[in-house]
C-alpha cells in the first residue's frame, strides 16, 4: 500500500503481489485458475490439458508481456478481439467474482454482456475461473496480419465432441467478429446430432450469417471475417480427419 495521494487516490495495490489471485488448483473434477494467473503459465498449464490453446497463447504478443500479463486482466478488459475468452467460452468456463466476502459464480459467455458493458457489478472483480476436466476436442485457429505479436481480425474456437460418427455437442466460440466473444449458436444447432462429414459441415457454414454480423476495420472486411469463420469450420473438420491444416507450411 502507499500513504502518498495521486491523484486522489489514497490507498493503492499492486495486484501483482497478490498470491491469492495467482493460484492453479486441479483436482478431479475442475481446473481452477487465478485471476492473476499470468498467460505463460496458463500456456504451461494448458500443454497437458488443451494443446491447441496452449500453441494460440505462444502467439500472444511477446514473451515479456506473456510474463507480466493475467488471464483475468485479458478477460477484465472487455475486448472483442481480445484472445483468452473465446477459448475459455468454447470450453463452458465459469467466473468466480468477488466483492468483499460476497462471491457469485457466472458463465463467462455471460459476462460480456455487450460491447463495453459487463455484468459486473460496482467493487466487484473477477477472482478465479474454473472449467471442468474434459476430452481435448479443443480446436483455436487465429488469423492476424502477422503470425506472431498481432491482434487477431478473426480468432475461432470449436468444441465439437463426436460418438459413434455423430456430433453429440458443440460449442463453437468468436473473437473479433462481433461486440463481444459470442457462441456461434446457430451454427451448433445445425451440426448436433448429424453426423460428422463435410456435407454437414458445408450446410452448417451457410448458419454463420444468422450468428454475427461483423463489422469492417483495418483488420478486415465484414465479408472476409464472415467467409473467414466459415473455413474455420472446414478447417477443424479436415483438422479431425488428419489432413494436414497448418497455414504456415506452403506447398506449390
Amino acid at each position: 500500500m502507499a500513504d502518498k495521494t495521486i491523484e486522489g487516490l489514497t490507498k493503492l495495490a499492486f495486484l501483482n503481489g497478490i498470491n491469492a489471485l495467482k493460484q492453479i488448483n486441479v483436482n478431479d473434477a475442475e481446473i481452477r485458475i487465478g485471476a492473476g494467473v499470468s498467460i505463460t503459465e496458463l500456456e504451461l498449464l494448458m500443454q497437458d490439458h488443451h494443446a491447441s490453446f496452449a500453441a494460440m497463447l505462444r502467439r500472444y504478443s511477446s514473451t515479456q508481456i506473456r510474463n507480466a500479463a493475467t488471464i483475468g486482466g485479458n478477460i477484465a478488459n472487455g475486448s472483442p478481439i481480445g484472445d483468452g475468452p473465446p477459448a475459455l467460452v468454447a470450453l463452458g468456463a465459469r467466473l468466480h467474482l468477488r466483492r468483499g466476502q460476497q462471491r457469485r459464480n457466472i458463465l463467462l459467455e455471460d459476462f460480456c454482456v455487450e460491447y463495453g458493458k459487463q455484468d459486473r457489478q460496482s467493487g466487484e472483480f473477477i477472482e478465479a475461473m474454473s472449467i471442468g476436466h474434459q476430452a481435448d476436442n479443443l480446436r483455436c485457429y487465429k488469423l492476424s496480419k502477422r503470425f506472431d505479436q498481432d491482434i487477431s481480425a478473426v480468432f475461432g474456437c470449436f468444441n465439437i465432441e463426436i460418438k459413434a460418427g455423430k456430433i453429440s455437442d458443440a460449442r463453437i466460440a468468436f473473437g473479433g467478429i462481433a461486440g463481444t466473444p459470442q457462441r456461434a449458436k446457430h451454427v451448433e444447432n445445425a451440426l448436433i446430432g448429424q453426423d460428422w462429414t463435410i456435407g454437414i459441415i458445408n450446410e452448417a457454414r451457410t448458419k454463420f450469417a444468422q450468428d454475427y454480423a461483423p463489422l469492417s476495420d483495418m483488420r478486415a472486411s465484414a465479408g472476409h471475417r464472415l467467409q473467414a469463420a466459415q473455413n474455420m469450420l472446414s478447417r477443424c473438420f479436415y483438422d479431425s480427419q488428419g489432413v494436414p491444416v497448418n497455414v504456415l507450411e506452403v506447398t506449390s
